[in-house]
C-alpha cells in the first residue's frame, strides 16, 4: 500500500480508521478526531492538494487485489474492485476508485471505474507505462484493453488526490488528465458534468445499465431510460446558457452558467451543517439519482435527496411482466399475475427482470380462447419499445377495443376524465398500482389450459370451463391437452429464449460500440488500436454518407478532424465471431505500402470497415489521364508504383502469419499519399471474409500474380486496354510514345513488359512467385540494366 504524508500533520490515526483496523476511541474523543481529520481534507481542497503519487512503470495486478493505491488522507484507494455480477463470469473485476473507510464492502462503493465498468479477468494488470499512459492489460497476451492515450503528452507521474480525483501530471506538476473529466456512475464534491457527459446506472448484468442522468445541451437535467424515455427532469426555462452541473462539499448540486452564477439548485437535507462530512452524488442501479453524505456516528451512508420520491414512478423500476406498488416500508414490486410457472410440464418460462417474474404462454396459441384480467387502479405500459398508442374511449370501449384486437396485448383506462386509453402492441409489459391511481388496466390471458390459474388469480375473471368431447375418455383428454401445452410451451420457450438472446446482444454490442467518441484514446490520430463504431457514428462521421468516392465507399472525418475513408461492406454476411476475427487479422497488418485500417462496425444489417485517408487518391485517375508527352519524365515514378505494389503483396503472401491473397488488384485500389508512395486497399476482403469463390482451380494467391501482371502492363502502356499483339510491337508502341532514344529505358520498358507477360501465363505453375519478381525489380536499381532470359 503507497501513502505519502504531509509534514505537520498526524494522518496515521485516521487513515487506520478508514482502512478498518480496531481501535477504541472514546465518544467524544473520536467525534473531535474525526472533526480535525474532516477538517484537514476540506482545507486540501481549499489549498494545496496533498497527494500520494506513484511512478512510471508503476502497475497493479488482478492477481493481487489486496495491494491498493490508497490517498493521502486514506478516504480513498485505487485498484481491482470486485463486479456486481459474480454468477459464472470470468470477467468479474472492475478497475477504478473507491472509498476506503472500513472492512465492509456496503461503505467501500465505487466512485469511478475504468472504461466505463469495464470488466476484466483476474489475471490483468493495470500499469502506468514509461511512456506515460494509464494502460488496463489483458495477460498474457499483452492485449491493451483501455488506455489513457497520454503518450505524447510528457506524464510524470500519477497522483491520487485527496477529493478522489486520479490524475496524471507532467514536468510542471501541470493536470494533464484527470478522472473528474470523464465520470462514470458518481459525482464527487467539486467534480462537474458538462453536455454531453452522462452518469450511467451501473447494472448487475452488463457493462452498462438502462438508466442515465444527462444534461442537456439546453441546460435541462432530466434521469432517461435507454434514451427513449424522460421519467424526471428539473423543469426550468434558462435564458442563460449553461455551463456545468456541479456538487460542492455542502450538499448543494446546482447549475453553473457562463458568468459563474448558479441559476438552479437542489440540496441535501443535510446541507451546510456545523460538522463537515463525505457526500456524493450517485445514478443507482434502480434508476433513482441520489445525494449520499457520510454519517460518522453510525459508519454508514444516508440518503440526504433523491430526485424520484416514488420509486414506482421510476419507468421500469420493477422490470418485466412486474407491478411496483407501495406498503408501510417503500415500493415493493409483485408479478402481473401468480400462475407464473407453466401446468406440470416441468419446463419454466423465460426469466424477465429482477423481479423474477414469469411470461405466460404465447397468445397466438390461443386467439380464440383469450379473456381480459382486470387490474382496478393500475396503469401498464410497455418496456420494448416503450411506445404506446393513446385512443378516446370509455373504460368498456377500452376493454373490449383489445380484446378484438389481435395485436393488443394489454389497455389501460384513465379514470381522470380525459378519456384517454393506452393500447400496448407489446408483451414486453411493467406498470404500477396503488390506491391512489385513477386507472383500470385491462391484461390479455389465455383461458385454456391457464382457466384455473387464472380464477385464482382475480376473482373478477369469468372462466368458462373446459368441455370434454363426447365418446372420449377423460384421462385421454387430459393427457392430449397435456401434450399441446408441452408442444405450445416448448414453442413458446425456444422463441422467447431466442428474443432474449437477441436483446442481449444487441445490448451487448451497444455497451461496445459507445467507447469510440467518448473517449480521447479512441480519436487520437496516432493511435493504433482498432475502433469500433456505432453505424449512428458512421453516419455522423461520414455527415450521412455525404461525399461519395466511389461504390460503398465514403469520406469521412473524425471529431479530431483526422480525415478517414469508410468502405460499405454490403455482400459481407460473416457472423460476428468471424467478422472480429478478419478485422483483428486485418488490423495487424503494418506496411508502408499498405493503407491502415483504422476501425469497424459491425451491427445487424451495417458492416462498414474505415481506413486511414490517402491524399492523391488512386493510380488509375493519375496514370489515364497523363499527357502522352508527359510519359517519360514519369517513367522512373511508375517503377515505383510497381515495385511498391509488388511489395505490399509480397508481405501480403509470405510474410503475414497467414497467406492473405489480394482478390481484387485493380488500379483503383491502389492510392498514391502525398509522396506518390503506392498504398494497397481492399487487400483479403475476399479470403478472410469468407466470400471469395471456391469453384475454380486457380488459388487466391495465383490470381494475384495474373493480375498484377495485368497492372504492370497498365502501367507501361498508361491504358487501361492493353494491346493483342506480340512482345516486340507492344514494346516498340511503348517507345514510342515515350518518345525515348536512351537504349536503357527501351530495354527497361522490355523488361518489365516480359515479367508482366510472365505472371500472366495460362499454366500457373510456370508463372512466378511475387517474392520472385520483387527480387528481379529491385535488381534493376541496385545493377541497372542487365540481361535475363524468361525461356
Amino acid at each position: 500500500m503507497c501513502v505519502t504524508r504531509n509534514k505537520g500533520v498526524n494522518y496515521e490515526k485516521f487513515i487506520e480508521h478508514f482502512q478498518g483496523k480496531t481501535r477504541k476511541f472514546e465518544r467524544h474523543s473520536f467525534v473531535l478526531a474525526v472533526f480535525m481529520f474532516l477538517g484537514s481534507v476540506f482545507c486540501c481542497f481549499c489549498d494545496e492538494v496533498a497527494m500520494v503519487s506513484v511512478p512510471l512503470g508503476f502497475e497493479i495486478s488482478g492477481f493481487d487485489r489486496s495491494r491498493t493505491w490508497v490517498s493521502q488522507n486514506g478516504v480513498f484507494a485505487f485498484g481491482f474492485l470486485e463486479s456486481c455480477s459474480k454468477e459464472d463470469e470470468v470477467d468479474s473485476f472492475v478497475v477504478g476508485i473507491r472509498y476506503n473507510l472500513g472492512d465492509n464492502e456496503t461503505v467501500n462503493v465505487p466512485v469511478w471505474s475504468v472504461g466505463g465498468g469495464l470488466r476484466v479477468s483476474m489475471n490483468s494488470t493495470m500499469r502506468l507505462s514509461m511512456d506515460g499512459r494509464l494502460i488496463l492489460l489483458d495477460n498474457p497476451s499483452g492485449v491493451i484493453v483501455w488506455s489513457s492515450d497520454t503518450s505524447s503528452l510528457g506524464i510524470r507521474k500519477a497522483s491520487l488526490l485527496n477529493n478522489g480525483n486520479l490524475v496524471l501530471v507532467g514536468i510542471e506538476d501541470n493536470v494533464l488528465w484527470q478522472s473528474f473529466n470523464s465520470p462514470t456512475s458518481t459525482l464527487l464534491p467539486g467534480q462537474s458534468l458538462h453536455f454531453p457527459q452522462t452518469l450511467r446506472a451501473p447494472s448487475k448484468k452488463s457493462t452498462s445499465s438502462y438508466y442515465s442522468f444527462v444534461i442537456r445541451h439546453s441546460g435541462e437535467l432530466a434521469l432517461v431510460w435507454e434514451n427513449n424515455v424522460t421519467y424526471w427532469s428539473n423543469h426550468v426555462n434558462l435564458l442563460r446558457s449553461v455551463k456545468e452541473a456541479i456538487l460542492d462539499g455542502n450538499g448543494l448540486l446546482g447549475l453553473i452558467d457562463t458568468s459563474n452564477k448558479t441559476v438552479w439548485s437542489i440540496s441535501s437535507k443535510d446541507f451546510d451543517e456545523p460538522s463537515p462530512t463525505l457526500r456524493r452524488l450517485k445514478m443507482d442501479s434502480d434508476g433513482n439519482l441520489r445525494i449520499y453524505s457520510w454519517n460518522h456516528v453510525l459508519h454508514e451512508w444516508k440518503v440526504g435527496w433523491q430526485a424520484v420520491e416514488n420509486q414506482c414512478d421510476v419507468f421500469g423500476s420493477c422490470g418485466l411482466y412486474s407491478l411496483c406498488g407501495l406498503n408501510s416500508s417503500g415500493a415493493v414490486c409483485d408479478c402481473l399475475y401468480q400462475d407464473s410457472v407453466n401446468w406440470g410440464t416441468g419446463l419454466s418460462t423465460v426469466d424477465s427482470g429482477s423481479s423474477g417474474c414469469k411470461k405466460m404462454v404465447d397468445l397466438g396459441n390461443c386467439k380464440m380462447n383469450t379473456s381480459m384480467m382486470v387490474m382496478r387502479q393500475t396503469f401498464l405500459y410497455g418496456l420494448y419499445p416503450p411506445q404506446d398508442v393513446d385512443i378516446m374511449l370509455s373504460e368498456k370501449a377500452c376493454k373490449e377495443y383489445c380484446s378484438n384486437d389481435t395485436s393488443c396485448i394489454a389497455a389501460t383506462s384513465k379514470n381522470d376524465g380525459s378519456g384517454i386509453c393506452t393500447i400496448k402492441r407489446t408483451s414486453f409489459i411493467s406498470g404500477y398500482g396503488n390506491p391512489t391511481v385513477s386507472a383500470t388496466s385491462f391484461l390479455k390471458v389465455c383461458l385454456v389450459p391457464q382457466a384455473v390459474s387464472a380464477r385464482g388469480a382475480n376473482p373478477h375473471v369469468t372462466v368458462k370451463p373446459i368441455p370434454t368431447p363426447r365418446g372420449v375418455d377423460s384421462k385421454n383428454f387430459t393427457a392430449v391437452i397435456a401434450l399441446i401445452v408441452l408442444v405450445t410451451a416448448s414453442g413458446f420457450v425456444a422463441i422467447e429464449m431466442f428474443v432474449f438472446w437477441f436483446m442481449y446482444r444487441k445490448r451487448k454490442m451497444k455497451a461496445h460500440i459507445r467507447i469510440p467518441f467518448g473517449k480521447d484514446a479512441q480519436m487520437n490520430a496516432h493511435y493504433n488500436s482498432l475502433i469500433r463504431l456505432s453505424f449512428e457514428e458512421i453516419k455522423e462521421i461520414t455527415s450521412d454518407f455525404a461525399n461519395k468516392l466511389g461504390p460503398s465507399v465514403y469520406k469521412g472525418a473524425l471529431p479530431n478532424k483526422t480525415t478517414v475513408i469508410v468502405k460499405a461492406l454490403n455482400d459481407v454476411t460473416s457472423d460476428e465471431k468471424d467478422f472480429r476475427v478478419a478485422v483483428s487479422t486485418l488490423g495487424r497488418m503494418h506496411h508502408r505500402n499498405l493503407v491502415l485500417l483504422k476501425g469497424f462496425c459491425f451491427e445487424a444489417n451495417n458492416r462498414f470497415l474505415m481506413y486511414e485517408y490517402v491524399q492523391n487518391g488512386s493510380l488509375d485517375k493519375w496514370l489515364l489521364n497523363m499527357e502522352p508527352d508527359h510519359n517519360e519524365g514519369t517513367w522512373q515514378q511508375r517503377l515505383d508504383i510497381a515495385l511498391g505494389v509488388a511489395r505490399a503483396l509480397a508481405y501480403l503472401h509470405s510474410e503475414c502469419q497467414i497467406c492473405v491473397a489480394h482478390g481484387n488488384l485493380k488500379l483503383e485500389n491502389v492510392l498514391l499519399d502525398e509522396n506518390f508512395i503506392p498504398k494497397l486497399t481492399d487487400f483479403g476482403l475476399g479470403s478472410l471474409f469468407k466470400e471469395e469463390a471456391t469453384s475454380s482451380s486457380v488459388s487466391p494467391s495465383e490470381r494475384d500474380i495474373y493480375m498484377f501482371g495485368e497492372m504492370l502492363l497498365q502501367i507501361v502502356t498508361c491504358k487501361r486496354d492493353m494491346l493483342s499483339d506480340n512482345l516486340n510491337l507492344l514494346v516498340e508502341k511503348t517507345n514510342e510514345e515515350l518518345n525515348s532514344e536512351d537504349s536503357i529505358i527501351s530495354e527497361e520498358v522490355e523488361r518489365v513488359v516480359r515479367i508482366a507477360l510472365w505472371c500472366m501465363q495460362n499454366q500457373t505453375f510456370l508463372r512466378p512467385s511475387i517474392g520472385e519478381v520483387v527480387k528481379v525489380l529491385e535488381a534493376y536499381y541496385s545493377q541497372g540494366v542487365s540481361s535475363m532470359s524468361l525461356e
